[in-house]
């Protein structure tokens, strides 16, 4: 009897030290990458993707990759403010530290695909820590529902992954509806403010300028994007012959100060008070960085640029995203503050 259960003693021994079943997967750079058949703990390298695990599974999450801002923490989950902050490839994050995420112990490594097609540069940074880095498509936000789909599958979380696609699958149809029939003439002329002058903006081609163009406006800076990142400059002479009707600020304090500069006034959307900032919380609702916020965004965008085109309950449609996404309700407070 006493060496039945050594025998079994040692066997349960061997179990525990053999190395997880593995699996092969195609990721969406059509690479084969070997994976743990059971994913625990993954580390996410850029922003946007954080922010869809985070409303797939946030459990999965090692770390992010940026600070939360004060004021978004009453909206997200306290699990999610408790993780580390680990470097990112992509944006204006803390730099990659291979040693931090290795301490992490991930099973996984989530990279965004690089719309300038840095692929083997996120290879060659992440190769030292010796994970399986699984490649996510998320340029545009038609990309979005194929990317949860197949992180669905991936993580097991099949149903929820179907819930938030077809989410945002319908807000791209609603919106598309209501604008798709409006002629370019009619079309509302937009100057996409970024910086805190005013004076970095978006080539109209631009991913970071995709929602402008979705919810039906003309973005006038016609350009080729050259970088990654975007924030191209340009001059104030520029704006005033580009004639905005509407100008669309990712800074607050520039949105509240232009109606002010002489300099500005020039403009018919700043002579109309038609400067619009855009909401931030608890994530950037359009861009900086992109995020799954964009399916909510592009709703209230082109209900601002063409509210009888498309009616929004603001109050509504806020609570019901941050309730599907986030697994929160916001309060009628909370989303006069989120918006003003």
């Amino acid at each position: 009897m006493k060496r039945w259960i050594v025998l079994a003693f040692l066997l349960a021994s061997l179990l525990l030290l053999s190395p997880a079943k593995a699996r092969d997967i195609i990721d969406m750079k059509d690479r084969h990458v070997s994976m743990p058949e059971t994913i625990t703990k993954i580390y996410s390298a850029s922003y946007p993707l954080t922010v869809l695990l985070y409303a797939l599974a946030p459990d999965l999450l090692a770390a992010t990759n940026f600070p939360i801002a004060e004021p978004a923490k009453p909206l997200l989950d306290p699990a999610l403010l408790n993780l580390p902050v680990v470097g990112a490839m992509q944006g204006r994050g803390r730099s990659l530290n291979p040693e931090e995420i290795m301490a992490l112990h991930p099973d996984v490594i989530l990279a965004w695909v690089d719309p300038t097609g840095e692929t083997e540069h996120t290879i060659r940074q992440y190769g030292p820590t010796g994970l399986p880095i699984l490649f996510i498509e998320l340029n545009k936000l038609s990309d979005y529902p194929a990317a949860l789909r197949f992180l669905g599958i991936l993580l097991h979380r099949e149903a929820r992954a179907e819930k938030l696609a077809a989410y945002i699958e319908a807000a791209q149809t609603h919106v598309a509806k209501a604008v798709s029939s409006l002629p370019q003439e009619k079309r509302i002329r937009i100057y996409y403010a970024e910086s805190p002058d005013g004076l970095a903006t978006e080539c109209d081609s631009s991913f970071h300028a995709e929602p402008i163009v979705i919810a039906g406006g003309l973005n006038v800076h016609h350009c080729a994007q050259t970088t990654h990142m975007g924030m191209e400059r340009i001059a104030l002479e520029q704006i005033i012959a580009d004639r905005p009707e509407l100008i669309l600020a990712q800074d607050p304090g520039f949105a509240r100060s232009i109606g002010a500069d002489p300099s500005w006034r020039h403009i018919e959307a700043v002579q109309k008070d038609r400067v619009i900032a855009v909401p931030r919380l608890p994530f950037n609702w359009l861009d900086r960085p992109p995020s799954v916020m964009r399916a909510l965004g592009i709703q209230w965008l082109a209900h601002v640029f063409y509210p009888d085109l498309l009616p929004f309950d603001t109050k509504t449609e806020t609570r019901d995203f941050f309730k599907l996404f986030f697994g929160v309700e916001p309060s009628d407070e909370d989303i006069e503050h989120i918006l003003h």
